[in-house]
Parts: structure tokens; sequence; C-alpha cells
């Protein structure tokens, strides 16, 4: 089969994201930024085909797996097959589809008993209205609008929120040293994983484009997010968001300032999954999230 894979690189992003917009996904992996973000964890590499489709895929832990293939809803059932003949001829394995929206995979109109699919634990991602999360009103949002004034009202004066550049980058490492000494190893490799990402992310800033915004106090950052836009969908997706949990308010001050200045014409937020870990589900059910963006593993029998 002529389809050559090459490993994602920062100058690939820009020939990509047009893609990404072909039809609507709503979980994060509707993103480009968002394959770039693991593309060392997951081994990433895509290959364009027709200049009509993107087919990306990964290894990890011995293990070849796929994306969905990234075109048109009309256009996945022959490129799947593309896809699949691929891994079954040139890699000898069967084709298993990674993080499948369900919608996705119904266009792919399998015949029956060829393949399962089944909704990957703990990776659903957490959607939320977008005007409430820049509004913080109604009796939902109480507590988090409290933190936010009295984070206000403690540091008037002495903060500063705005969008970081290149120049940045020095403050947003020295940050992230601190953030991940402070973490401990409760999300073991994958915290690694996404500590990786960020330092890819924040190396090509220009080349990606990519909203990144920060909040400083006292002259020091306290506070870094990191998203992308879904167009089709009108949706934000918060890729990466840590603040310093001492200063109280600080993670729903940003999480506010970022949609009102990065996304102010989104309808929906998409803060991705919770990883099974307890804090964190915590923490993103306490934003109310009016959907749920499940995934899916499909096999190949």
């Amino acid at each position: 089969m002529n389809i050559k894979f090459k490993e994602l690189e920062a100058v690939d992003v820009a020939l990509l994201r047009p893609y990404f917009g072909l039809r609507s996904n709503l979980t994060c992996d509707s993103v480009i930024l968002d394959s770039f973000l693991w593309k060392e964890y997951y081994n990433v590499e895509f290959a364009l085909l027709d200049e009509k489709a993107v087919l990306m895929k990964m290894y990890r832990d011995g293990r070849h797996m796929a994306a969905l293939p990234i075109t048109r809803m009309e256009d996945m059932p022959h490129y799947f097959r593309l896809l699949e003949q691929y891994f079954n001829e040139e890699l000898g394995v069967k084709c298993n589809i990674m993080l499948a929206d369900l919608p996705g995979i119904k266009a792919l109109q399998l015949e029956p008993g060829t393949h399962e699919y089944y909704e990957v634990a703990d990776g659903a991602d957490y959607i939320y209205d977008a005007e409430k999360l820049r509004t913080l009103s109604g009796k939902k949002y109480h507590k988090k609008k409290n933190h936010v004034n009295a984070f206000l009202k403690e540091y008037e004066g002495r903060y500063e929120y705005r969008r970081l550049c290149g120049e940045a980058k020095q403050d947003i490492w020295r940050f992230l040293d601190r953030w991940e000494a402070n973490k401990g190893d409760d999300a073991g490799r994958h915290l690694a994983g996404e500590v990786i990402g960020i330092h890819n992310i924040l190396n090509n800033m220009e080349v990606l484009a990519t909203c990144v915004s920060g909040v400083y106090v006292d002259g020091e950052l306290e506070a870094f997010t990191i998203g992308s836009y879904n167009k089709v969908d009108r949706m934000s997706i918060v890729h990466i968001e840590k603040a310093n949990p001492e200063i109280r308010g600080l993670y729903p001050f940003i999480n506010q300032q970022f949609q009102v200045h990065a996304f102010p014409d989104a309808l929906l937020v998409n803060r991705e999954d919770d990883l099974g870990i307890p804090a964190l589900r915590k923490a993103k059910e306490s934003y109310h999230p009016v959907l749920m963006g499940k995934k899916y593993t499909l096999i190949q029998k």
C-alpha cells in the first residue's frame, strides 16, 4: 500500500488543522493540538490522503492503535477501509481505534459481526455551558463566584491576567517545575507525558498559533492555561489548566477569564476527562457539566 506515515511535528499543525473541522465531534480529540500535546507519549504519526483525509496512528506499550479517519462523515467509510487494510497488511495486526466518538463510529457503516466497541472507562470529557463559565451566574455557581470575588479582593492591584507569548516561556517553565514538584505521583506516567507535551507546545508557541494565557500575582506567574477552538461545534477546549492551589479563587478565576478573553463566542467548553482521579472528578463536576463527551474503543474482530 502506498500510505506513508510521518511523525507529527509542529510545522504540520497548520496544514492539518482544517481537516479537524470537517465534521462535528464533541470530544477533545476534535482539534489537532490534543494530538500534538500527546505526540511523544503515544508516538503519533499521520498520513494525508487525497487532500481529503488524515489518518493518525499511535504506538504505545507494544501496541499499534489508530484514530478514526479525520475527514467528512460521508468519506469516513472509504478511508477507514484503507486504514484497516494498512494495519492488516502492512503492520500485520488488527486495527483498533482509540478514543472514538459514537457518531463517528456509526458513520463507518460497519458490517455486522466484524467489529465491536465499548465505552472507555473514565474517558468521557466534561462539557459545559460556555456562558455560565464566563458569568458564573445562578445558584449552581454561587460558590465559584464567591471564590473569584475573594481572589479579586485579596489581590486587588497585585494580579494581572494576560495572553502569554514566546518570551513568557521561562515563566511557565519555572511555574511548571514548582507545580510538578508539589503534585507527587498521583497520575504516574500520564502526568510525565503531559509535562513533556506542554514543553513541546511552549517550544513551538508561534508555529502552533495556540491560545496560552496566564495570571501573574506580585509579578510571579501563578497560573496558566492552554486551549483550542472547535469552530464546527463552537466549543473551546481546555487542554491544560494549572494554578497555585494555595491562592484561593485562582483556579476559577483563570478558568473564567480564559473563556471571557480567548473564546468569547464559544457556546460550549470542553474541559477533558478526569483520568479516574477522584479529586479531578470532583473538581470537574463542581462546574456542572451539561454534556459528557463519551469516547469508545473500536475493535476489529
